[in-house]
């Protein structure tokens, strides 16, 4: 096992949104050739744009050097098709949190992947085991979901399917560990661990807004100053954004059974009207303003 981290050399990402270019950050600041991939090609520039900015806000605080920096941009390269993937040790997809969409990529990277290579998916919910049984490398397929933003969170749930081998186990682990990661194992139930406790919180912070027990400045400021949280559950749930949020509440409701996941009708509202937080510009606050401004 001694040289098993030697396998991986270059690092697919597919989906280039908020998730996706972080951990391409994050795997070409630990060594690695990164390929970055969206099918929508313009995100695929944006998210570029998106890590520049990063490195050189990391380089302005001191928590890398320059030449990190320098060295981190020229490992990562856009790859608009997936048929460039074929170079690849380990592939993550990380695109919305719907199973229809991860299984088109799953598809779609058949017939492309060397027989050796590591298939991840940085889901935030979904059965790392029924994700593997739709491609055809349920042995060599592994949930590692990084927390979001990734360059800055130190922890990785690392998940593995039924079928998921020991092989591929103790290089993901090898693999995480050399980004400068920590790890926790989390079993293969719906939102493994860091997300069942966290959006549950959110989406009753979000009922004690339906049910008018307070408004969205109270409710967050009550949160940040009596609980010591460095961000309120409904700018958190913004940050996040509020179709994910919705997405893993449903697959806790649907997983689990009990109706103490059932989603907000108000956050489903708000998923209905295309308001899911920072990136539409609109959610629990509206960032059109400066300060943002609370919706309700």
């Amino acid at each position: 096992m001694a040289g098993k981290m030697n396998t991986i050399r270059i690092v697919g990402v597919v989906g280039a949104g908020q998730m996706g270019n972080g951990i391409a950050h994050v795997c070409a600041l630990g060594g690695y050739d990164v390929l970055l991939n969206d099918a929508d090609v313009a995100r695929i520039d944006a998210g570029l744009e998106v890590i520049g900015k990063n490195m050189r806000r990391q380089v302005g605080r001191g928590l890398i050097q320059k030449a990190d920096m320098d060295s981190g941009l020229k490992r990562i390269k856009g790859a608009p098709k997936l048929a460039a993937f074929e170079a690849c040790d380990l592939v993550i997809e990380s695109v919305v949190e719907q199973d229809e969409a991860k299984r088109k990529v799953f598809a779609d990277l058949r017939g492309i992947l060397k027989p050796s290579t590591i298939l991840a998916s940085n889901t935030s919910s979904i059965s790392i085991t029924r994700l593997a049984a739709t491609t055809e490398r349920a042995d060599k397929f592994i949930g590692l979901h990084f927390m979001n933003p990734a360059p800055v969170m130190e922890l990785v749930e690392i998940i593995r399917g039924l079928a998921t081998s020991q092989e591929t186990y103790d290089t993901s682990i090898r693999f995480i560990e050399s980004l400068g990661k920590k790890i926790a194992n989390a079993e293969d139930f719906p939102a493994f661990i860091v997300n069942r406790v966290l959006v549950p919180m959110i989406n009753e912070a979000i009922y004690t807004l339906y049910e008018g027990v307070g408004s969205v400045d109270a409710i967050d400021k009550s949160m940040r100053l009596g609980a010591h949280h460095p961000m309120g559950p409904l700018e958190l749930a913004d940050f996040i954004g509020l179709d994910t949020c919705l997405s893993i509440m449903q697959v806790l409701h649907e997983g689990l059974a009990d109706s103490k996941y059932r989603p907000c009708p108000l956050l489903v509202k708000y998923v209905e009207a295309g308001w899911l937080g920072r990136k539409t510009q609109r959610g629990f606050y509206d960032y059109r303003t400066d300060p943002p401004t609370p919706t309700r």
